[in-house]
């Protein structure tokens, strides 16, 4: 266990530009603890295992070497007060604002709200929102971010990957959460969300996919969906009989783990034509 524990750390470590002494900082302990834990020599206390994982942006089960259910990583993440991916809106949200105005209370649902920036945003500029995420964490978040913002949001706990959609929206909004989908789920799953989109409505999604001259970011974590990630034009496919609002590539800098890095990502607004 030893062994498997200062392997993890280092590489946790190392992945987010920390030295020995900024973790031995953070936790109060001396550098040398640290150096002897990624030397095998000792392990952190029971204790100190908490609070290690989460500066190391992973969870205990990880850090022991046991493999963790990529969605409940976020559980841990947002448990933080900081908001993880902060409160500025995702421009995706103010392309729903060009093509579908609130001149009407739209129905929106957001597929994986995290800590609800988006889906707060979208309710306080008039649309009906529904959004849930699979940590609890988040949308405990979310809800106290609603109520400071005195709007309303219907929010509930599920799990992407055996959810379905059971009434009709006029929107339906995900960003960066198609990734936890399996291969063979992808199709099924999109077409339930088309199915249950009205007439005229609009899916806009996002997706990352694969590249090979970019490298893997220090906070993704491992699963089957990932290692048999998205490609490139994937997702357009999917929605090959719907007209294409946007349909757009891009390759972006990223600082969610506190470590720069880079994504590459699919984005659609899809039209459902009556």
């Amino acid at each position: 266990m030893e062994n498997r524990i200062a392997g993890m750390i280092i590489a946790k470590r190392k992945a987010l530009g920390f030295t020995q002494q900024n973790i031995a900082d953070k936790l109060g302990v001396s550098f040398q603890a640290v150096s002897k834990w990624e030397k095998g020599l000792t392990y952190p206390d029971v204790e100190l295992l908490p609070a290690l994982a989460h500066e190391l942006g992973t969870t205990v089960d990880a850090l022991l070497g046991y493999p963790a259910d990529p969605l409940t990583v976020y559980e841990e993440r947002y448990k933080s007060e900081e908001y993880y991916w902060g409160l500025k809106p995702n421009d995706l949200c103010y392309e729903i604002m060009r093509l579908r105005p609130p001149v009407r209370p739209y129905r929106v649902l957001e597929i994986g709200c995290g800590e609800g920036k988006d889906a707060v945003f979208l309710a306080k500029n008039g649309y009906m929102v529904t959004a849930f995420d699979a940590a609890q964490s988040g949308l405990d978040k979310a809800q106290s971010l609603a109520d400071k913002s005195g709007v309303h949001i219907d929010l509930f706990k599920a799990d992407i990957r055996d959810w379905r959609p059971e009434q009709q929206y006029d929107i339906i909004y995900s960003s960066g959460v198609f990734c936890y989908v399996e291969k063979a789920l992808r199709k099924e799953f999109i077409d339930s969300l088309k199915e249950h989109t009205a007439a005229g409505g609009l899916n806009v999604v996002n997706v990352f996919v694969e590249k090979p001259f970019i490298a893997v970011p220090p906070d993704r974590e491992k699963s089957e969906s990932f290692k048999k990630g998205w490609l490139s034009g994937e997702l357009f496919m999917y929605y090959h009989d719907w007209l294409f609002r946007k349909n757009d590539e891009i390759i972006f800098d990223c600082m969610s783990s506190g470590t720069p890095h880079q994504h590459c990502m699919d984005i659609l607004i899809a039209e459902k034509k009556a």
